[in-house]
């Protein structure tokens, strides 16, 4: 890291943690190469590197200061005073009819739920394929089989084992993408008719599965600072028989909260206690903004209980459909359940993964995406400063490439949805994160594409119709 950005990324630090707040002046140049020991040039181009991210502005003849950011979005109600019951999930027409408006090419894709090809190193994994095809050993159709291709396993494991995550290559099964892994998950320990706890609002995905598989959901609500109620979480335990708990831990989709630590831990003692199988969605884990990555769940995880959910979908290879589970005990069940529905993940793309794995770069092109990410981040938040109404609220994640936006007054995100796809606009309106279709007044916004002028020119056109429904 060159000298510029250490000192950039040194007072972003600062800006996440609070030391430095919005509209507070940072150091002058003058000020700053006296403190930092460096020259005027430096730190011009580490303050030029902030601007760029949107983290600071300047003013003429004032200096440089900190941007304004949207205050988190507060919990409306205390969650632990909440009754907790089981739904029966029927949300599928809805997710399907929001999924529809984002194939269109023409739509800008605001409710999308993946980032833009652009950000990933197509050209580079093509030379991994073409290479992974030209020595593919035809004995490698049997041999690549579930729990899936040996190298890739390899590959996996060791970013366990560089991040201290207890978790060894024999329970690391390759899967179809995380969806599948996810499923197969859900499937090992679940029967039609049990009751699953996830959060509220949740990945539309995980109400899905469970409408698909018959499941009840036990939804436990999410704040935007902590994430999942462990008290309430704990109620339901006591007073319903939970089959199993499917939860993010990390950059929760739709909200982008991270639990810290000391909750993750409470979180698999909790289920431990119970003997609940954790199914843990860790499929932005990679997308960290900060200087380390944040711990999943199963770093905790003692008895195997902890099924840890991951893709490349979302960091390196979209299309490529390779995803895994680090399922503990439940590994040989996930195993027979693989080559009982879908056989083996695609053994090209396996291969060509565990190749790009290892010969690629990939830490090289997650830096650069974490950079990129946080860059397109602040842009949004910048222009939902500009456009929208007041009262607008919004999370800040540390992570991923989703915000979650409380909307003001009387604003119906369903109607936001319709008019804004009019304009040829897509957004997630609230109601498809929740079994009980709740959440009327938010809404989720992707901003994993590049900031380019029909982006910025979807967010003013946006803002002014939320103001127009207030």
């Amino acid at each position: 890291m060159k000298r510029y950005e250490q000192l950039a990324h040194d007072i972003a630090e600062s800006i996440r943690s609070g030391v430095l707040v919005a509209g507070q002046r940072i150091p002058s140049v003058r000020h700053a190469s006296k403190t930092y020991g460096v020259n005027a040039s430096t730190v011009f181009q580490a303050y030029y590197l902030l601007e760029n991210r949107g983290l600071i502005r300047s003013k003429p003849r004032s200096g440089y200061f900190v941007c304004s950011q949207p205050r988190q979005s507060l919990p409306d109600r205390e969650h632990s005073q909440m009754e907790v019951t089981s739904t029966a999930v029927d949300v599928s027409e809805l997710v399907f009819s929001v999924l529809g408006s984002v194939r269109d090419p023409s739509i800008i894709p605001l409710g999308s739920a993946f980032p833009s090809p652009k950000l990933f190193p197509m050209q580079r994994l093509a030379r991994s394929m073409a290479k992974a095809t030209r020595l593919m050993d035809m004995r490698s159709v049997v041999a690549d089989l579930p729990p899936g291709n040996h190298d890739l396993r390899r590959q996996i494991a060791l970013r366990y084992v560089v991040e201290n995550v207890p978790v060894n290559m024999e329970e690391v099964v390759v899967t179809s993408g995380a969806m599948e892994a996810l499923n197969l998950c859900l499937q090992a320990v679940t029967s039609p008719g049990d009751l699953v706890a996830i959060e509220s609002p949740a990945f539309y995905g995980s109400l899905q599965v469970l409408e698909r598989l018959k499941l009840k959901a036990v939804e436990i609500p999410v704040d935007s600072r902590t994430g999942i109620d462990l008290e309430v979480l704990g109620k339901a335990l006591e007073h319903h028989p939970i089959k199993a708990c499917w939860l993010m831990s990390n950059f929760q989709n739709p909200v982008g909260v991270t639990m810290d630590d000391a909750s993750k831990k409470s979180l698999v003692a909790l289920l431990r206690k119970h003997q609940v199988p954790l199914i843990e969605d860790d499929v932005y884990n990679e997308l960290y903004f900060s200087s380390h990555p944040p711990k999943p769940a199963k770093s905790f995880d003692e008895e195997g209980l902890v099924m840890h959910c991951c893709s490349f979908s979302k960091s390196l290879a979209p299309g490529y459909r390779v995803g895994w589970a680090a399922a503990g005990q439940f590994a040989r069940q996930i195993e027979r359940l693989k080559l009982m529905t879908t056989i083996s993940a695609s053994i090209p793309a396996q291969a060509a993964i565990a190749d790009y794995l290892e010969y690629g770069g990939y830490d090289r092109h997650l830096r650069k995406l974490r950079h990129n990410l946080e860059v397109q981040q602040n842009q949004m938040i910048a222009a939902i400063n500009r456009y929208f109404p007041d009262g607008t609220r919004v999370t800040k994640p540390g992570g991923g490439y989703f915000l979650w936006l409380e909307l003001p007054g009387n604003v119906d995100s369903l109607k936001l949805f319709k008019l804004a796809l009019a304009q040829g606009i897509s957004i997630a309106p609230g109601p498809i994160f929740s079994a009980t279709r709740g959440f009327r007044q938010y809404v989720r916004l992707n901003y994993g594409h590049p900031w380019e002028q029909e982006f910025e020119k979807a967010m003013e056109v946006l803002g002014r119709i939320a103001t127009s429904l207030k």
